[in-house]
């Protein structure tokens, strides 16, 4: 346990032997019997390896360490999955609230559509000599022609960006 723990713990800290023997003021030959288990530190060098360590001497002394490195890894890959993840989800949200709002503005322009085609043109037989009814015709007819003769360009035109947009985006 001892030798095992010594290695992982200098690993931990990013020692080599040698670094480690200095700070201990002994030979890289001494922390090498160490770690291979050849021999053991007297209780004054335990004190001084578990300072340099910062840790305890029975955790020196006591189960196996696991190394750091390796669960600090694990730990950040992990917290990046699940932030990767929420991304993502929140992209394929916004994605699917982009089409629905399309499909629902497509569902509208078909049926004022229909609607316009259903009522004709009721503003042909209103009488013009009242005011009123002169402006308002007049407003409808404009907005019947924009509807009937440039929207369904502009609809053209609108969908074919949105789709170039949306394959690029996919690829």
């Amino acid at each position: 346990m001892l030798k095992d723990n010594l290695k992982t713990l200098r690993k931990n800290k990013g020692l080599s032997q040698e670094e480690l023997s200095i700070k201990l003021h002994v030979v890289r030959q001494t922390v090498s019997k160490w770690e291979s288990g050849l021999s053991v530190p007297d209780a004054e060098m335990l004190m001084t390896i578990s300072e340099i360590f910062e840790t305890s001497v029975s955790e020196i002394l006591g189960e196996s360490i696991e190394e750091k490195e390796k669960n600090d890894l694990k730990v950040i890959s992990e917290k990046l999955e699940v932030i990767n993840e929420q991304l993502a989800m929140k992209q394929k949200q916004k994605r699917k609230m982009l089409v629905n709002t399309l499909i629902i503005f497509d569902i509208c322009f078909v049926l004022l559509f229909i609607l316009l085609a259903i009522l004709g043109s009721p503003y042909q037989s209103w009488d013009y000599s009242d005011p009123e009814w002169s402006v308002i015709g007049t407003l409808w007819h404009s907005f019947e022609w924009v509807y009937f003769k440039v929207a369904p360009l502009m609809i053209i035109v609108i969908t074919a960006i949105l789709g170039v947009i949306f394959v690029k985006r996919n690829k």
